[in-house]
């Protein structure tokens, strides 16, 4: 099982890149993710020399880290080594190896200053379809509060369904939030205080509606509903809830689509205090099964650790494969019975648990039958 296959880690070798590096390796293996690395030099060098042994220092420092990566028992693409602009030849590099996720620095900002978006994340968050993982200066990921904001738009859903798998893989909490701007209007006198306690009764329901479409059976999560304006809400309970990472889509109802990055997004992102995941057209994380597993046993392991992580849904699929090549497999027959009792289907999970106790009835009296067999031959 691969949830985040492929990670593209940008590194120009100073002690914040290292710390991206740190925290690339890191996350890749709870994913069981590859790792390929990029550097980016300017191509307005003209001393074909010095360009030579530029190159020749990069690619040897390029090799040290994949060494380094390959050590930490994690698969490693050919490190790359681009000329041009920064950015785009990142974007463009990540979708020509079909990466699932970029993990860049945040830049040379510092921790007291106003806005902590360097100039360089914030073009790749804008120019970039798949997600990016920006980590702060000096952060460590362990993961334990997660924030996600959502605002019902397919980017905020993309966001909160990594979220969701993310916060599973490594037991953190989650925090969805989702904030309504008061209505307001100055020109004529009346009752605002009525209008938005009806505002707020329209926007829970539309809220909880929302929330069904997702798996959040014994995940570990809490919901908030707000007023207020969006970009402030949310910063306010990054902060109250200590978050260590924030997951949040980049356009939306709340953004303005054409410039590629939501007004909240980006008033969000150039001021949060912690390590962030921007989600636009492509999920962070997704679920691919290995096709190819023909062992019984391979199959029930992968639908136990689903069932652990919370995938109800996913493990089902994995213990009917076991069902279809063994029909009488009790440990299965088990196994999506309590798996269709957590999403609630409780006819299957009756229906399944019966035939595993027939089957066990079945081999009880087998054995019954052969004891008594052996006692009449002796």
């Amino acid at each position: 099982m691969k949830l985040l296959k492929s990670i593209l880690v940008a590194v120009d070798f100073t002690d914040s890149s290292d710390n991206v590096l740190k925290n690339s390796i890191r996350f890749a293996k709870t994913f069981k993710s590859r790792i390929t690395l990029i550097h980016v030099l300017p191509d307005d060098i003209n001393n074909k020399k010095v360009s030579d042994l530029l190159e020749k220092t990069v690619n040897t420092k390029l090799n040290a880290l994949n060494e380094r990566i390959v050590k930490e028992g994690l698969e490693a693409g050919p490190p790359i080594l681009e000329h041009g602009n920064h950015c785009d030849k990142i974007v463009r590099t990540s979708e020509k190896i079909g990466a699932n996720l970029i993990m860049i620095g945040s830049g040379n900002k510092l921790a007291g200053d106003a806005f902590q978006l360097g100039s360089t994340a914030e073009k790749m968050i804008r120019k970039s379809n798949q997600p990016v993982f920006v980590i702060k200066n000096g952060d460590t990921l362990s993961l334990k509060n997660i924030v996600c904001p959502v605002d019902f738009s397919k980017e905020s859903s993309r966001a909160l369904n990594s979220a969701i798998i993310i916060a599973r893989m490594v037991g953190a909490k989650l925090t969805v939030l989702s904030v309504y701007p008061p209505f307001r209007y100055d020109s004529i006198e009346f009752n605002m205080a009525e209008i938005n306690e009806l505002r707020q009764k329209e926007y829970r329901q539309e809220f909880k509606k929302y929330m069904e479409g997702f798996n959040l059976i014994d995940l570990d999560y809490d919901q908030h509903i707000l007023g207020g304006k969006p970009s402030e809400e949310i910063l306010k309970l990054i902060k109250k809830e200590n978050a260590d990472l924030l997951i949040m889509g980049t356009t939306g109802k709340s953004g303005i689509s054409k410039i590629l990055m939501g007004s909240v997004t980006e008033k969000v992102v150039r001021e949060v205090p912690c390590s962030f995941i921007t989600v636009k057209n492509e999920d962070v994380v997704a679920f691919e099964l290995e096709s190819k597993i023909q062992d019984i046993e391979n199959h029930y392991d992968l639908a136990q650790k689903l069932f652990s992580k919370g995938f109800y849904e996913e493990s089902i699929q994995q213990y009917k494969v076991c069902l279809n090549l063994n029909i009488m497999h009790v440990p299965a027959l088990m196994g999506i019975a309590k798996a269709y009792q957590k999403v609630g289907d409780s006819e299957n999970a009756i229906k399944h648990n019966s035939m595993a106790n027939r089957i066990l009835e079945r081999i009880e009296n087998m054995k019954i039958e052969q004891e008594v067999r052996q006692q009449i031959n002796r």
